[in-house]
């Protein structure tokens, strides 16, 4: 897996240094002639980049975290999500225990954040909590987890700042361009001739096509990880079933997530932007299309890399896979992996008691998480309690008995 991981980041980096010529290109382009000067204008885009870079790296976590309204949780608050993150931290070999976030969204979706596998957290929606079994919430944790250990987190947070300031510079220089007059810089100089003018075209050529071509570059980062996650979390939980079928589930839901942005749709599981009913296989989606993944998936004979590479090319009728020849002639050396079997809980899961129980407990959940108290009758009703609420006690509207608000929780 390591080779894996080193031939994609490899991939990453060579696609992550075209961008960084599109935006050297357009910072040449606007020295040159906004300024008269094409250093100054290399300059100024990479001190915009550097400033959006520092900011995402030290802060892009906690930003991303507050834009999507993420509350954090320890086990108490709901120990199987954080037992299923538990399990996936040792199955990847992490040495420290990701943060753990809940988002209360009814949207089905999970994203991971962080610049270091030292530093990561995992936020899942509550809609995701109350909808999947444990398999299917183990293969998507897995799939997060498997961003933090291959460190695609890092590597999308500095592709999308690079992508962000390409756009403001190229949407600054159009504007002034076309809306700022023809004055100033080279433009009112009166020399260069024809040399002049051909800069000119190739610049708004450049300043057209720069962000269009930064766009497809990003996207295609971005789908390259999605496969590997998918493969490490088959890995992790030797079930690539659970995350195939969760793939399904989350793609199935009608219910678009609230907190998401173009900015960071890559951070997802799944595309929240995604349109439903339309193949997701064109240049500009940050995701592979979600049938493929699932195929893939289920064509996997047993837990290992060589088993999702091979089905990798049958899915896609390609010679290539995703793993380079070193990396599945060690995977040959480590010996077959077997699939193992559903877990209990995952073959009662579908059952409408045991639905509604997951419902039941995610919704007490966030109920607690917002200093909601819990008082439970002997007749069978569960009262919740408002923070604002001074008493001692409440009555129970169904049986008339007076119950103490005392040590509830």
């Amino acid at each position: 897996m390591w080779e894996q991981i080193s031939a994609n980041r490899w991939r990453s980096v060579v696609l992550t240094a075209g961008m960084g010529l599109l935006l050297l290109l357009i910072g040449y382009f606007l020295g040159y002639f906004f300024l008269d000067n094409a250093i100054i204008g290399l300059i100024l885009a990479l001190v915009v980049w550097g400033i959006l870079s520092l900011i995402a790296y030290f802060q892009g976590d906690s930003l991303l975290l507050a834009v999507s309204r993420a509350r954090k949780i320890g086990r108490d608050d709901n120990p199987r999500l954080y037992n299923l993150v538990e399990e996936m931290k040792i199955a990847s070999g992490l040495e420290k225990m990701p943060n753990i976030y809940i988002i209360d969204d009814p949207a089905l979706n999970a994203f991971a954040t962080g610049r270091d596998p030292n530093k990561a957290s995992v936020a899942v929606t509550s809609g995701l909590l109350a909808k999947l079994n444990r398999d299917e919430l183990q293969g998507v944790i897995g799939h997060e987890i498997a961003h933090v250990k291959n460190r695609d987190v890092l590597l999308m947070a500095m592709c999308a700042v690079m992508l962000g300031t390409i756009v403001i510079l190229a949407w600054y220089a159009t504007r002034v361009l076309f809306f700022g007059g023809m004055a100033g810089g080279r433009r009112s100089t009166g020399g260069g001739g024809q040399g002049q003018i051909i800069i000119l075209a190739v610049g708004i050529f450049l300043l057209i096509l720069a962000p269009i071509l930064a766009q497809i570059i990003y996207f295609t980062v971005s789908r390259k990880r999605e496969y590997l996650a998918d493969a490490s979390s088959a890995l992790y939980t030797r079930y690539p079933e659970g995350l195939a079928s969760a793939l399904e589930k989350i793609s199935a839901s009608p219910i678009q997530l609230k907190s998401a942005n173009k900015a960071t749709a890559s951070m997802y599981t799944i595309n929240p932007f995604r349109q439903k009913g339309k193949a997701a296989s064109n240049l500009t989606s940050t995701h592979p299309p979600i049938r493929e993944r699932v195929r893939i998936l289920r064509a996997m004979s047993g837990a290992s890399l060589a088993d999702y590479d091979r089905a990798y090319r049958e899915a896609k009728g390609a010679k290539a896979g995703i793993a380079p020849a070193s990396a599945l002639a060690l995977d040959k050396m480590a010996g077959a992996t077997a699939l193992r079997a559903p877990s209990a809980e995952a073959k009662t899961a579908e059952k409408p008691p045991q639905k509604v129980e997951r419902a039941r407990e995610t919704s007490d959940m966030m109920w607690r998480l917002s200093k909601y108290r819990m008082v439970h009758c002997p007749c069978g009703t569960k009262l919740r309690v408002s923070p604002e609420f001074k008493g001692d006690s409440v009555q129970c509207p169904h049986c008339g008995q007076t119950l103490s608000v005392k040590g509830a929780t």
